[in-house]
């Protein structure tokens, strides 16, 4: 049987055992002495604005140990960093990398299948053109925020191709590097390759840059001849609002709604009539559908409190948006609230 055809509850402690082995992983001895050694090698910080869909998994792709890569994720890919919260927290995180004497990469993501638009992101109904337009609007807002310049934050255009797991690195103009072209005997010349498109990457933000590539073109070449399920009905089953699902990489889990924008009624209303559809069809069982909020906290005290006030507060507005707009599916509705350990990345359940 698959995941989606459980009964609800299987499916929610499925889903709490995914969580559980995230962070057993994240904290086990090898995984936080590969962070740190690559944190010695490559300070570039590192931040990912990118779509809910759990096929892309940018640190798996490109090889990269966890919690190098910030995550920030949204259903539909859509962002904007005049979101006064989304906005405050890049430039945190742009002033705290100053302050260590380091840059920031802020890749900025969009998503397409080459083999079925389809498989394409449906945020934009599939419309690769307009995705790409997006990121290039949000690479202009950085540019706003950080200068023109790009040397303290670099903002790269970077499509994401589920076949095949290959990253797509966009210049200024039409200058394309794909790693899905590249053989593995390109791995060295990936700077010289990087070079002609993103002629204005800092040195050392292009030098932490090349370890993603490298081993994105290894794990891209990994897959050649591989089997893999692609044609992969939509079935989400649970509506994610908040922070901290890094762990859901499984795709057609979960809509996943950051909560950056100032009206989260909008993406909430579409996420409910998503399940509401599934539902319908037969994509999934009508016995029920998981809500889960979550905010992270660092340390204990006030900042586990407030973490636990905004995940609580998540919760009610999220039901009452569900209850006001699908009343009949609002009866099938099962809320969980949790705090994520930000240090751990263990999803604790408050109810």
């Amino acid at each position: 049987m698959q995941v989606h055809t459980y009964p609800i509850e299987a499916r929610i402690q499925w889903l709490i055992n995914l969580s559980r082995k995230h962070s057993e992983l994240f904290c086990s001895p090898a995984a936080s002495l590969a962070r740190d050694r690559y944190l010695a090698r490559h300070s570039t910080r590192i931040a990912v604005l990118k779509c809910m869909d759990g096929r892309i998994h940018i640190p798996h792709a490109t090889c990269t140990p966890l919690g190098i890569i910030r995550p920030f994720r949204n259903l539909g890919g859509r962002f904007d960093l005049g979101w006064p919260f989304l906005g405050k927290l890049i430039a945190e995180m742009a002033q705290d990398a100053a302050s260590a004497g380091h840059r920031v990469l802020l890749m900025i993501t969009y998503h397409l299948s080459k083999g079925a638009c389809s498989r394409g992101c449906a945020g934009f109904d599939y419309d690769t053109g307009a995705a790409i337009a997006h990121t290039r609007q949000i690479r202009a807002q950085a540019e706003a925020l950080f200068g023109r310049d790009r040397q303290q934050v670099y903002p790269l255009v970077c499509g994401f191709e589920t076949d095949t797991d290959a990253l797509i690195i966009h210049g200024d103009r039409d200058e394309v590097l794909d790693i899905s072209q590249l053989e593995t005997g390109n791995a060295a010349d990936l700077e010289g390759l990087l070079m002609p498109v993103c002629p204005d990457m800092p040195a050392e933000v292009r030098r932490d840059l090349l370890p993603l590539l490298e081993g994105n073109l290894a794990h891209v070449q990994s897959l050649r001849g591989v089997a893999r399920e692609l044609d992969i009905q939509h079935r989400e089953w649970a509506i994610c609002v908040g922070r901290g699902f890094d762990f859901l990489h499984v795709p057609n889990t979960a809509l996943i709604i950051g909560p950056y924008s100032p009206d989260l009624s909008t993406p909430v209303h579409k996420a409910a009539g998503i399940i509401e559809d599934n539902m319908a069809a037969g994509r999934i069982p009508d016995d029920g559908f998981m809500l889960l909020t979550s905010a992270p906290y660092e340390d204990i005290g006030p900042d586990r409190a407030r973490a636990m006030l905004e995940s609580r507060f998540l919760t009610d507005f999220a039901r009452e948006v569900i209850r006001k707009d699908f009343p009949d599916l609002a009866r099938r509705m099962v809320p969980h609230t949790a705090v994520v350990n930000w240090r751990t990345r263990g999803l604790e359940l408050l109810d």
